[in-house]
């Protein structure tokens, strides 16, 4: 049997720094053979690959390899709203999102919440500053994060649990954006207040290029999701959802 090749190689991050310095139509156009083989190609090989493993986890999280519409970010750039209008991303996302939701332009650290309902998911973002894999609910919208504030609330010993592991914080932590100050109507000494300024309940651990060029990475993706499943599955209960 041969050996198994990597997903990545250094050639991945050396097609995103060079993209971050020639960031227009032109240059893209006439290197899309590099972005096909040195990002796209492999990036859908490890969705397909993590499809089934994530199963395992839970049935709910999708990992989907359609070339539109799947686990895989478009390299575009919404410009739209935006005062950068460099077209194109300069690093990789995929989302494992949860079969409640369809992801539109989902995920963390994407542009937006996961469709229209906010579902716990999975994320991995690739980029030469920096990678990391994730997952939770990030940016969920005014009312699913009062559900969420409101679940901490009222279950702060299975949020803790859930969060609070051995297992769990040898290898994530807790990341996004917070209030300053409590939100109203909450306690400003809940012993949990820091949980419950949050904006998002997401969780967050950091992936060396070592890590990344290794052929094993979808085996050390599991290992770490599989990590997750109870901050997930409190997620889901929070909004009434399966996990």
């Amino acid at each position: 049997m041969a050996p198994r090749l990597p997903y990545f190689t250094p050639a991945t991050f050396r097609f995103l720094r060079t993209l971050g310095r020639n960031n227009h139509r032109e240059w893209f156009h006439a290197h899309k053979d590099e972005y096909e083989s040195r990002v796209r190609a492999p990036a859908l090989r490890l969705i397909t690959d993590l499809a089934e493993p994530l199963r395992a986890i839970s049935p709910m999280l999708v990992a989907n390899p359609r070339t539109v519409g799947g686990s895989l970010f478009r390299i575009n750039r919404d410009t739209r709203f935006a005062s950068d209008k460099s077209p194109y991303k300069t690093y990789i996302g995929m989302s494992f999102y949860h079969a409640a939701t369809r992801p539109t332009a989902r995920g963390i650290g994407g542009t937006a919440a996961l469709g229209r309902l906010d579902a716990p998911g999975l994320y991995l973002h690739l980029a030469p500053t920096g990678s990391f894999a994730g997952g939770g609910i990030w940016h969920p919208q005014p009312a699913t994060l009062k559900r969420l504030r409101d679940f901490v609330v009222d279950n702060p010993r299975s949020w803790k649990a859930a969060t609070r592991g051995k297992a769990f914080t040898k290898v994530f932590h807790l990341a996004g954006e917070a209030l300053v100050r409590p939100p109203r109507g909450y306690d400003a000494a809940h012993e949990l207040i820091n949980d419950i300024k949050r904006k998002d309940f997401i969780a967050s651990s950091a992936i060396t290029q070592q890590e990344l060029f290794d052929p094993a990475l979808a085996k050390l993706l599991v290992r770490r999701y599989r990590l997750m499943r109870p901050m997930l599955d409190w997620l889901s209960a929070s909004l009434d959802l399966e996990f």
